[in-house]
């Protein structure tokens, strides 16, 4: 067996234990996000805050890292740092010191930016690392790495009913230690990293058949999928962000009970992601996506008109069904920008996920201005637009 023989069947090795631990340091990672919207019903009681103030929380936290995604993945598109990936975990480290124990609002803010930085020097980092350690099977990959983050968000409920209710904003300190784990943990992982960004040719090297700036097809296509993202990150923002406090005020349910609400749809999305990727390799991405966005709508629509006894099976099934497609979006947009898979991962993860930061702040106002039960209605319709996938390019093409 030759050189190339060798290297090519190395690349097309699924790499496992990268896979888990990558995973495992994305699990880390999101949940220490996760104590941002945690701490909502929290802060809303101590420091008296508006849903709009809740709303810029949770902008600031997205937009940080949805802003700086792309920016981060660009660079190492052309300069990849393997080191990066422990030092988000370190601003995480810090963002988390200053939530237990941020005095006003505005402290909030500034330890929130740092969880963000902390998550935009990750993930396209991250989403390399899985690209490598992928082989033949890139949607499954990434539907293991994936699945780490979801199940870290998911946890945000329960941290909620058994971390911040008995002990408040200052629980946010015992995520320190979470920390401290994740640094360790992508020291080791970024020593692989390394040793195969050394053994590997770049991917423009490899695909020098495909041209590196996107044509007006696959631009066409790339704006229509994060315009998709978008339209989901909303609806996922209205969910995690403020059904928790419909719940509260339509049901008169408490708050601890209303996080079992929220977990149902966290978890079951985070479940949905990890069936979702062999589902893409075996159907098709673009097939998976339309299937799943739009497959939601009945469900979400149901959901504001539901009585309680219904809300946690329509919970369960929208989570489900929505995150069906989650890994598949970022595999689809790197085989959109084969030769910038950073760039690619963080415009999907990043901006276009990030952009339910901006939606978590008009949905506040929403909120604020009219009532709690418009915001849902209004979020119910969004699963819809994911009738646009149509016109995504079939996988073939």
């Amino acid at each position: 067996m030759d050189a190339h023989t060798e290297r090519t069947s190395a690349a097309n090795m699924t790499v496992y234990p990268i896979l888990f631990a990558i995973s495992l340091g994305h699990f880390l990672n999101d949940a220490m996000q996760a104590v941002i919207p945690a701490l909502f019903p929290i802060l809303r009681s101590t420091m008296e805050l508006s849903y709009t103030e809740i709303g810029w929380i949770a902008f600031a936290l997205n937009m940080t890292s949805s802003v700086m995604q792309p920016v981060v993945g660009l660079w190492t598109d052309r300069l990849p740092s393997p080191r990066f990936l422990p030092l988000g975990m370190a601003a995480s480290l810090l963002g988390m010191a200053g939530l237990a124990l941020a005095p006003n609002f505005w402290f909030v803010l500034l330890s929130v930016l740092l969880v963000g930085i902390g998550s935009a020097v990750f993930h396209p980092e991250g989403s390399r690392v899985v690209y490598l350690a992928a082989g033949a099977r890139r949607a499954f990959a990434q539907s293991i790495y994936q699945v780490g983050g979801n199940t870290g968000n998911a946890l945000a409920p329960l941290f909620t009913a058994l971390i911040f209710v008995p002990f408040g904003q200052k629980g946010a300190a015992w995520f320190m230690l979470a920390a401290a784990v994740g640094i360790t943990l992508l020291w080791r992982v970024s020593h692989w990293y390394g040793h195969e960004l050394g053994c590997r040719p770049a991917p423009s090297q490899t695909k020098k058949a495909q041209r590196t700036d996107p044509g007006h097809p696959v631009a066409f296509a790339l704006a229509l999928l994060v315009f998709l993202v978008f339209a989901r990150s909303w609806y996922s923002a209205g969910i995690s962000n403020y059904y928790q406090f419909y719940l509260m005020e339509t049901a008169h349910i408490s708050v601890r009970e209303a996080q079992v609400y929220l977990f149902a749809f966290m978890i079951a999305g985070a479940i949905g992601t990890l069936v979702g990727g062999p589902l893409a390799d075996r159907f098709g991405k673009r097939n998976l996506i339309l299937w799943s966005t739009l497959g939601t709508a009945p469900f979400a629509l149901a959901l504001p008109h539901a009585p309680l006894s219904l809300a946690l099976p329509l919970l369960l099934i929208a989570g489900f069904v929505l995150s069906l497609s989650f890994a598949t979006f970022v595999v689809y947009a790197q085989e959109l920008l084969p030769n910038h898979v950073g760039m690619a991962s963080g415009l999907i993860v990043g901006l276009a996920f990030g952009m339910g930061a901006l939606g978590a702040v008009v949905l506040g106002n929403i909120a604020d201005l009219s009532s709690l039960n418009t915001l849902m209605m209004l979020c119910s319709a969004l699963p819809l637009f994911g009738a646009l996938a149509v016109w995504l390019p079939k996988d073939r093409t």
